[in-house]
């Protein structure tokens, strides 16, 4: 069950992103929360996040854009949709916001990029295929196993299904990728899984996966402890011993991530098995600052005039692990 609050958002709508793979093109969110209830979810740290089973929908968000829009000189080439609060919650008050901010900017010729754990509707596939141009699509797909993603998604679709999704996608002429992000220790990341993953992807014509693994917070850290047998989460955090500091290249913050050898052993195995299946690896830099590393793509690629993170400082001499 999921209980769903109407707010007024007082902020602005369209809001710069501090990740460096977003620079240059602004967010939304729709919602404070979100009900696939990811273990990992790095939301669950904010100061907005109304627990777990809690949405906040922001009901003037439409309007605002409009108004926002209204007053700019120069309108942004495109806008990206923030995982926080995914575009494509199983919702109907948000798919009902959605589709309406989508026909919206669609209409406008303002491209959108999205990444979503969610099921697209029908509805709403029927409005972004005919845009397809302007559409830059982005599926979390961490594993095949139906039994860990119920443990660690528990309110997302099955694997399956978001496989599904992306074949459609794929074939609805929609430029898409697929985040692999967070590669859990131990759970995720040996090589017959992530074998299994990739070729999966590559049959359905994927051509790019954006990689990266798994990192703590303090409310990470608790929920994994709070829905996880004792056992698992022991060995699962037990990984992050001696844990590394990094400071990530978002809201001037700092996470625990696994020791930097471990990241890049199975960062590297991740890339050699997507060389394997004619998969190109892109491994965020925001999330790895100490590691050879890139955009990780997640808004898409846009013609030289529009959003460019590539030509953020950032990724101006970084490159693909084992490269």
């Amino acid at each position: 069950m999921v209980t769903v609050t109407l707010a007024q958002r007082k902020s602005a709508v369209l809001t710069p992103s501090g990740l460096a793979c977003l620079a240059g093109i602004p967010t939304i969110n729709l919602t404070a929360g979100c009900p696939h209830g990811c273990l990992y979810c790095y939301s669950q740290g904010y100061s907005c996040y109304p627990g777990r089973g809690r949405v906040v929908l922001y009901a003037n968000a439409l309007e605002k854009l409009k108004s926002e829009l209204a007053r700019k000189r120069k309108r942004p080439q495109a806008v990206y949709f923030s995982p926080a609060s995914d575009l494509f919650q199983p919702v109907p008050e948000v798919l009902e916001m959605a589709y309406g901010i989508l026909e919206y900017l669609l209409a406008q010729g303002i491209g959108v990029a999205f990444l979503t754990k969610g099921r697209i509707p029908e509805g709403h596939m029927e409005l972004l295929r005919p845009k397809a141009a302007i559409v830059r699509a982005q599926v979390g797909l961490v594993t095949l196993d139906p039994d860990v993603a119920a443990r660690f998604e528990p309110g997302a679709p099955r694997p399956a299904d978001r496989l599904a999704q992306i074949h459609s996608l794929v074939a609805g002429g929609i430029r898409t990728q697929v985040r692999l992000d967070p590669i859990l220790p131990g759970v995720t990341d040996d090589r017959g899984t992530l074998s299994d993953l990739l070729a999966a992807l590559a049959q359905a014509g994927v051509d790019c996966v954006a990689a990266s693994t798994l990192f703590l917070r303090p409310a990470l850290a608790n929920a994994l402890k709070a829905a996880l047998p004792e056992e698992e989460c022991r060995k699962l955090l037990g990984h992050f011993k001696p844990a590394d500091r990094l400071a990530i290249h978002a809201e001037h913050s700092t996470v625990t991530a696994l020791p930097l050898g471990l990241r890049r052993e199975i960062l590297t195995r991740v890339a050699d098995v997507a060389r394997r299946h004619g998969l190109h690896v892109n491994v965020c830099a925001c999330k790895n600052p100490d590691l050879p590393s890139q955009c990780c793509g997640i808004a898409g690629d846009w013609p030289a005039d529009g959003p460019q993170a590539a030509q953020h400082p950032l990724f101006g001499t970084l490159k693909q692990p084992g490269h």
